[in-house]
């Protein structure tokens, strides 16, 4: 039986690319979004190469539309990419709570149902607390997780319910801690204004980046990866990893892009994120031979000469 990929929101930022890095391997994709906006995947892949993928328009909340999914189409291998995110999860706890947290169930029943022994995951750095809650230095995988948030709340469960799933139906999954994700298709939430100050230099417009500090950046083609990765080389048990590089100040990233594009100005605010500025990565590089880490200037580049090819298209 060939191998297909079931990827759960995979008209996101990084499900599309995680799709793109699919279908250059030839891969069967199977996309399953509650959304049918394709804007992102136009980006990565024409209209012609999107007619190999499998697209389901389907809502992770109902287990009867996810089992149909995975019994239709033979699902071999699971990247579980959709949720909603803070500023949703904050406005509406219900849904928030229903598309993260009974959302992921549904995934892990439908892969014991259909006896998918394995899956991906997204979690997310919001596991974590403020970054005062921390000693100094990178903060490991292992500290205390005390989310702030409702959809950091939501991605803790999720750790715990791949544990339970592990221990009572050996059903064993790697979650990755995405921080601060850039790249072509990054267009909603706060940390993509990097992405959008990004397009604004391939326009030739200057931008102001709403927040400053260090963090992580993670190049969206890496973490895409990164993801198939971790759904391709199952680990004895549940686990999950933060992401690698080193932290970066956002003043230098600025300067970046203005080096890339140096008629515009990209300037950056004082507000600092609550996070810690780094999270330890070595039980990603422990256990996986291939860690993807573009140097962040040549991932800078790479996205904005892509805006500037998508606008030359008129596809942004």
């Amino acid at each position: 039986m060939a191998d297909t990929y079931l990827i759960t929101g995979g008209l996101g930022c990084i499900g599309a690319w995680t799709m793109y890095h699919l279908h250059q391997d030839n891969k069967q994709i199977v996309c399953f979004d509650v959304s049918d906006d394709r804007h992102r995947l136009d980006y990565l892949l024409s209209a012609e190469e999107q007619e190999a993928i499998t697209f389901v328009q389907g809502d992770l909340r109902d287990p009867e539309q996810v089992n149909s999914a995975f019994d239709a189409y033979g699902i071999t291998h699971v990247i579980h990419l959709a949720a909603l995110q803070v500023p949703m999860c904050k406005a509406n706890p219900v849904l928030g709570s229903e598309v993260n947290i009974t959302g992921t169930v549904n995934i892990f029943e439908a892969a014991r149902q259909t006896d998918v022994k394995h899956l991906s995951a997204a979690s997310s750095i919001a596991v974590y607390g403020n970054a005062d809650e921390y000693p100094p230095g990178a903060v490991k995988e292992d500290a205390p997780k005390l989310p702030h948030t409702l959809y950091g709340v939501f991605k803790v469960t999720n750790e715990k319910t791949g544990e339970i799933y592990y221990q009572d139906h050996g059903i064993s999954s790697t979650m990755l801690r995405p921080y601060t994700v850039y790249g072509v298709g990054r267009d909603q939430g706060l940390t993509s204004e990097p992405t959008k100050a990004m397009l604004a230099a391939a326009k030739d417009e200057d931008y102001h980046i709403g927040f400053g500090g260090n963090m992580q950046f993670h190049f969206a083609s890496d973490v895409a990866r990164q993801f198939i990765v971790a759904s391709e080389q199952p680990l004895d048990g549940a686990f999950a990893f933060n992401l690698g590089t080193s932290a970066v100040a956002v003043e230098d990233v600025a300067e970046i892009i203005s080096d890339v594009a140096p008629n515009v100005n990209i300037t950056v605010g004082d507000m600092l994120l609550p996070f810690p500025e780094e999270h330890d990565a070595a039980g990603l590089y422990a256990n996986f031979e291939a860690v993807f880490e573009t140097p962040l200037e040549d991932g800078v580049g790479q996205t904005i000469e892509a805006f500037k090819q998508l606008i030359r298209k008129g596809i942004v």
